[in-house]
């Protein structure tokens, strides 16, 4: 992506602002994601010096960056801060200058009689987290990048102090990896995975390839996948994997698909029209123009309103936003890697919407449906009103003692030492597009099953082994498999983690122990006294 003056701005004055002496502070979170945001305003509520560090210039990771519709499942199951987060957002649009564009009373998502709202502006959430932060007292740095190379030094099995690319220099009792990425996690050498398990590794039954259950967001007829039609010696058409998918149920390094969460709004007075990218490449919508007819809407099938006639805008459909298999090398990149990838995405979900409105060969119908809507133009307003921030729908994930996984979800296990819940389905975007035996393309790699209601997660999912690292806890990319990642991965539960390693951070210090060795009573009950959710007594769905 290329950089906007504002965040060259950010970036520079963040290298020439910080002293060269290293900064000391009980407890460091790296990385401002919703999670991280949350662990810091715990960390300094429970008295710790606390610093907050975001590699960009905006706090709040997706629940700022366009995922305004939250992906909740049970909404009982969350709270403590994340809850609190979702009471205040519902506090702004209580008042009525939060409504500009549309009246209250037309917004049907919002009822007075709630405690919270699930729906928002990207602004608002922004809003509010950096009003949490300054309440709480909590030190934020913007702007400042992990150094990939030398950036954790280490003491024994403990992180001493961590670098920035800018020299910076962080010392801490304890740290938290609250990255989408897991950067410091995998550079303190924390055992981590990346991809699908097998079925067979953790007994479960929906991880690995899934050929035969990819049957949503999935071409519904048979399209050739070849540059010319019917000729395979042309090629394959872009984004399509050449090659066979792999067998059920085995591991591979695939990844679930990345996309952008988009703000829309069909408001002619805040509306920015799609532009065509530069690098722009008809080629790569071949195939969706082979699939396209005058009734075809997948662009909005997961299309939700938000305040003031915007909407969050998501993948759907055989051939959506998600720019299938093309993040593989993501997790495991260096800075200039994960930049061209989500280049990439950009250029390829930009050139998709202006497709969609401008090529002459888009049924007139579609063109005009889809020429409606446009970005919002007071969202995102230093980056062109693009959504800063990809959806990193899963990169690393720690292997630590205990390792979350599909008997987690389902309760088919007691899950010890539970800090949190989650209940939202075990959901996975495709990870790959191939040509079937017939030679038609095909997605694969979609799971979208229910958990069957909350579940709870282990403290033990989110600190590593013993013998690897003392002073580290990864709430965001934690010790999950990939299947019940799909589960766990939703924001406010990434909030209640952040809160909860927070609350663990704290406590380790006091009793003088690594996390390993927090006592879990003493834990539990003050996440009991913080209002977190551990478990429910009713099967209520919630709101």
């Amino acid at each position: 992506m290329i950089a906007t003056v504002a965040f060259l701005i950010c970036i520079l004055t963040s290298f020439a602002s910080h002293a060269a002496a290293p900064q000391h502070c009980d407890i460091v979170i790296y990385g401002g994601t919703s999670g991280g945001v949350a662990a810091a305003v715990q960390a300094a509520r429970m008295g710790k010096s606390t610093i907050l560090i975001e590699p960009s210039c905006h706090l709040g990771g997706l629940t700022s960056g366009g995922l305004g519709m939250t992906d909740s499942g049970n909404k009982a199951a969350i709270g403590g801060v994340s809850r609190e987060f979702y009471q205040r957002v519902k506090k702004h649009y209580d008042g009525d200058n939060a409504w500009p564009f549309q009246s209250r009373k037309s917004y049907s998502f919002y009822r007075a009689e709630d405690d919270a709202i699930f729906r928002f502006e990207p602004h608002v959430a922004e809003q509010v987290f950096g009003d949490m932060l300054h309440d709480a007292g909590v030190k934020v740095v913007l702007g400042q990048r992990l150094d990939l190379t030398r950036g954790v030094s280490k003491e024994g099995t403990n992180i001493a102090s961590i670098k920035m690319e800018s020299g910076e220099v962080f010392n801490a009792k304890v740290f938290i990896d609250a990255s989408y990425e897991g950067d410091l996690m995998a550079k303190a050498r924390v055992s981590y995975t990346i991809g699908r398990e097998s079925n067979a590794k953790y007994g479960e039954t929906i991880d690995g390839i899934q050929v035969a259950r990819a049957r949503s967001h999935q071409f519904l007829r048979a399209i050739d996948p070849f540059v010319r039609r019917g000729d395979p010696t042309s090629g394959l058409l872009p984004g399509i994997h050449d090659g066979p998918p792999g067998n059920d149920g085995e591991a591979d390094r695939r990844i679930q698909a990345y996309c952008f969460r988009m703000c829309l709004t069909d408001l002619p007075s805040n509306r920015a029209a799609f532009a065509k990218p530069v690098g722009y490449d008809p080629l790569r919508y071949e195939l969706l123009l082979r699939y396209l007819t005058p009734e075809w809407k997948d662009i909005f099938g997961n299309h939700q309103a938000m305040p003031n006639r915007k909407s969050d805008t998501n993948n759907h459909g055989g051939f959506g936003t998600d720019d299938i298999g093309m993040n593989y090398d993501y997790p495991d990149g260096e800075y200039d890697a994960r930049e061209r990838i989500v280049e990439e995405h950009e250029r390829y979900q930009k050139g998709l919407m202006w497709f969609l409105v401008n090529d002459p060969r888009v049924p007139l119908a579609v063109r005009e449906r889809v020429g409606k809507w446009g970005l919002a133009k007071d969202e995102f307003v230093d980056n062109g009103n693009w959504p800063r921030q990809i959806y990193v729908r899963e990169a690393r994930r720690m292997v630590g003692d205990y390792v979350h996984t599909e008997h987690d979800c389902r309760r088919s296990r007691t899950t010890p030492e539970p800090i949190g819940m989650g209940s939202y389905n075990m959901d996975s975007h495709n990870c790959q597009r191939y040509v079937d035996a017939a030679g038609h393309v095909r997605n694969e790699g979609d799971v979208q099953v229910s958990p069957g209601g909350p579940y709870t997660i282990s403290y033990r999912s989110i600190r590593p082994k013993a013998g690897e690292c003392g002073n580290l806890l990864v709430p965001v990319c934690l010790s999950c498999s990939h299947i019940a990642y799909g589960s766990v991965r939703m924001e406010p539960v990434f909030m209640i983690l952040g809160q909860s390693a927070a609350t663990a951070a704290c406590l380790a210090i006091d009793e003088g122990v690594d996390v390993q060795h927090v006592p879990y009573a003493k834990l539990r009950a003050r996440l009991l006294a913080d209002k977190q959710i551990l478990e429910l007594k009713s099967p209520s769905k919630g709101r």
